[in-house]
């Protein structure tokens, strides 16, 4: 039966493993009909599927759980990067090394590891982009999941993203994008780079390219950030312009969280020819050998982080 037309069990729950419905997250997610209106579990039994997974705009409500105890014991990996060949000659782009792409609305995940397994050096002429999740899409919500990879781990590209008690590492640019997104809870580790001198700057948590006419961009809140990285090589977040986009300045506050001492004195930094200080950043309750003042971190009072609750920046209720 064309899956266009064929209805879901009752239940709406698929279940994905060696001898379930499905083999592989691929196969469970082209079987779910063409704008399904019914909420949709893919449960996924523990242990690593190598695959690039794609849950197209057509595909919204579903959500992909691993059942195992923890995250780390179910794992969607694949190793593409940008400037990997294809198997037409055509060079792979930064946008679709995704080893999970989501472009629908209400869908997510929960207790699952997202990881790209390049290693951030081998072929990397192209570039050491290499994403773990592509997400874009209005009302994500991901709970207790992790995301690895190196240089660009986590694209937030649009819509309005959750992300809670979550784990998320990378080196260079790893959380970017222009959604309006809460991490709430989070751990966030910054890697060693690879390719460059302990002492040297090792990269840069954030890049938002939230456009100016947007309110809300990036929110971290109460989250926990760590380093094995010398003290004070990584900076907060730059602003990326996508495309020199003059209107997509950025948007990127820290309230109430845990600083390691690898973040930079500064906190924030330029971007591309495009200035730190005319973005859209900023502090409140920073604590921990990271957090310091200067002129250079702008501070939110008590008034304006509070107005930053999750309902306010995404739009939409959070309760659940």
């Amino acid at each position: 039966m064309d899956n266009t037309t064929r209805e879901l069990p009752q239940t709406a729950v698929i279940y994905v493993g060696k001898d379930r419905d499905y083999r592989t997250v691929q196969e469970a997610v082209d079987a779910i009909p063409e704008d399904n209106t019914t909420p949709v579990m893919l449960k996924l039994d523990p242990g690593v599927y190598t695959e690039a997974v794609r849950i197209p705009g057509t595909k919204p409500y579903i959500t992909l759980i691993g059942t195992g105890d923890k995250a780390e014991d179910t794992v969607i990996s694949y190793d593409n990067y940008a400037g990997r060949k294809r198997e037409n000659g055509d060079m792979t782009g930064t946008f679709r090394s995704a080893t999970v792409s989501i472009y629908a609305n209400d869908c997510g995940a929960c207790n699952l590891t997202f990881r790209n397994s390049y290693d951030g050096v081998s072929g990397a002429e192209g570039g050491r982009q290499a994403l773990a999740l592509y997400a874009s899409g209005e009302r994500l919500v991901f709970t207790n999941c992790r995301f690895l990879g190196k240089q660009d781990t986590l694209y937030v590209r649009d819509g309005s993203q959750l992300y809670e008690k979550c784990y998320i590492e990378g080196d260079v640019d790893f959380i970017f994008g222009a959604a309006r997104t809460v991490f709430e809870s989070c751990e966030i580790r910054s890697l060693v780079h690879s390719r460059r001198e302990p002492g040297a700057v090792q990269g840069y948590v954030a890049a938002p390219s939230t456009y100016l006419a947007q309110k809300f961009g990036f929110v971290f809140r109460h989250c926990r950030l760590v380093s094995d990285c010398p003290e004070q090589t990584v900076y907060l977040g730059r602003p990326w312009h996508a495309g020199s986009d003059p209107f997509a300045v950025g948007s990127a506050y820290y309230i109430e969280c845990e600083l390691g001492a690898h973040i930079h004195k500064d906190g924030w930094t330029d971007m591309g020819g495009f200035l730190g200080r005319n973005a859209r950043f900023g502090e409140y309750g920073s604590f921990g050998p990271g957090a310091a003042v200067s002129a250079k971190r702008p501070l939110l009072t008590a008034e304006e982080a509070a107005a930053l609750t999750n309902e306010r920046v995404l739009g939409w209720d959070c309760g659940r």
